[in-house]
C-alpha cells in the first residue's frame, strides 16, 4: 500500500532503506537521553537521522567536532543509530550569532529580564551589522572550517554531511541581512558565494562523500523568513550550489523570523496544512534532477505517500512526527498505520519544551508512560 514510502533511493549517492529522514532538530536534552531518543527513532524505522547544528568551528553551540570529548559525543550517538539500521548526516553549521554582541544581554537573560523569545529578535538584530562587516580573512577561514569539520565527521563516522543553508549561509545569501559591496555581496551570485564555496571546502578535502544541503528558502507576498534565499533568485542559487559539488536538496521555510514559521502549528495563519514547505520544492525541482527532500508538518502516510509516488519530492522528512511517534515508518511497513500516534501541531511540548529550556518532548509521552 505504501510502496514508494517503503522502497529504497539513491540520495545523492548514499542509499537509504526507504524514504522517511528524521529531519534536523536541537533537542536540548542531556546526553544519555538524547542518545535514547535518537535510537528509539532509529529503532523505529526511519532511514536517516540528520543531526542538527554541528559547529564547523572549535567554539560553537554545542559539542565539538575538534575536541576528544565532543568527537566521543558524535561517534556514541552515531554508534547507537547504526545498530538499528539507520544512517546518519552530520548537519554542518556554523552559527550568524555576533557573540560580542551577545554578550551585552547576559545580564538580562540570568536575571530573567530577558526571556528566551525576547532574545531571539534582539539576536536576530546584529545579524546584519555582522554579516555586513566581517572581514574577508574571517570569511575565508569560517569557509575552510566547513571542509575541516567534515572530515572530523567523516572520521567520527558520519555517512553524509549536510551544510546548513540558514544561519551564516543563508544571511550570506540575504538581502535583509547581507549589504556588502565586495565579491560576498550584491547580486545573488555574489550572495551564494559564501555557501558554495562552503560546499566546494568540503568536496575539495572529501570528493566522494554525499553533500546535502539545506536549502532555505525566503518568501515575500506575505513575508516569511529573512534569511535565505528568494525564490525568485532560486534559479541563480540551485546550479551554482550543484556545480559546487550538492548532491541533493532538503528544502524548507527560511529562518530568523518567529519559531512558529518554521516550526508552524496547526492554526498557522499562512502554513497551517500537511506538507506546508512543498510549494518551494516545487521551485526547486524545476531546476535541478538531483534528490530532493521536503518537510513541513508531515504526518499523514497516505499524504506522503502520494507526494512521493508523484515524483513531487523523493525523501519526506518529519521531526516533531517522529518525535511523538518514533515507530511511524515501522508502523506504515507493517500494515498498521491506523495505530500511528499522529503529530496534531500543538508545538506544546516540543517548541515549547525548547523555548523553556527543557528540551524537546511530547505531549504523548505522558500517556505512554502512565
Amino acid at each position: 500500500m505504501y510502496e514508494t514510502i517503503t522502497s529504497p533511493i539513491n540520495y545523492g549517492g548514499l542509499t537509504l532503506k526507504n524514504r522517511i529522514i528524521f529531519a534536523p532538530t536541537s533537542m536540548g536534552l542531556p546526553e544519555e537521553e538524547l542518545i535514547a531518543r535518537y535510537r528509539a527513532i532509529a529503532k523505529g524505522g526511519c532511514a536517516m537521522i540528520i543531526l542538527g547544528d554541528v559547529p564547523v568551528g572549535h567554539h560553537g553551540f554545542g559539542p565539538s567536532l575538534y575536541s576528544k570529548k565532543g568527537f566521543a559525543f558524535y561517534q556514541h550517538i552515531i554508534e547507537a543509530v547504526h545498530a538499528e539500521g539507520c544512517l546518519v548526516c552530520a548537519q554542518l553549521h556554523q552559527s550568524d550569532s555576533n557573540i560580542k554582541a551577545m554578550v551585552k544581554y547576559i545580564p538580562g537573560v540570568l536575571t530573567k529580564k530577558i526571556s528566551p523569545a525576547d532574545l531571539r529578535p534582539l539576536l536576530n538584530a546584529q545579524v546584519e551589522p555582522y554579516i555586513t562587516g566581517m572581514p574577508v580573512k574571517k570569511i575565508h577561514e569560517i569557509i575552510e572550517d566547513f571542509g575541516r569539520a567534515a572530515v572530523l565527521a567523516r572520521k567520527a563516522g558520519f555517512d553524509m554531511v549536510q551544510i546548513h543553508g540558514d544561519r551564516m549561509c543563508g544571511s550570506f545569501s540575504s538581502t535583509v541581512y547581507n549589504h556588502r559591496t565586495d565579491d560576498y555581496g550584491g547580486s545573488a551570485k555574489n550572495r551564494a558565494r559564501f555557501a558554495v564555496e562552503a560546499v566546494r571546502a568540503v568536496r575539495r578535502r572529501l570528493p566522494d562523500i554525499p553533500i546535502d544541503y539545506k536549502l532555505a528558502v525566503r518568501q515575500e507576498n506575505p513575508h516569511y523568513g529573512n534569511a535565505g534565499v528568494l525564490r525568485e533568485e532560486l534559479p541563480v542559487f540551485v546550479p551554482l550550489l550543484e556545480q559546487a559539488g550538492v548532491t541533493s536538496f532538503h528544502v524548507t521555510l527560511a529562518n530568523h523570523g518567529e519559531l512558529t514559521d518554521t516550526i508552524p502549528p496547526a492554526n498557522h495563519p499562512y502554513f497551517p496544512g500537511e506538507g506546508c514547505f512543498l510549494p518551494f520544492c516545487d521551485e526547486v525541482r524545476k531546476l535541478t534532477k538531483l534528490p530532493i527532500c521536503g518537510v513541513g508538518g508531515l504526518t499523514q502516510p497516505d499524504f506522503v505517500e502520494q507526494q512521493l509516488a508523484s515524483g513531487r519530492i523523493d525523501c519526506a522528512a518529519m521531526s516533531r512526527q517522529l518525535i511523538a511517534d518514533p515507530d511511524w515508518p515501522s508502523k506504515v511497513m507493517a500494515g498498521r498505520a491506523n495505530e500511528i500516534h499522529r503529530c496534531v501541531r500543538c508545538n506544546k511540548k516540543c517548541l515549547g519544551g525548547m523555548m523553556a529550556h527543557q528540551g524537546v518532548h511530547c505531549i504523548y509521552e505522558k500517556e505512554k508512560n502512565a
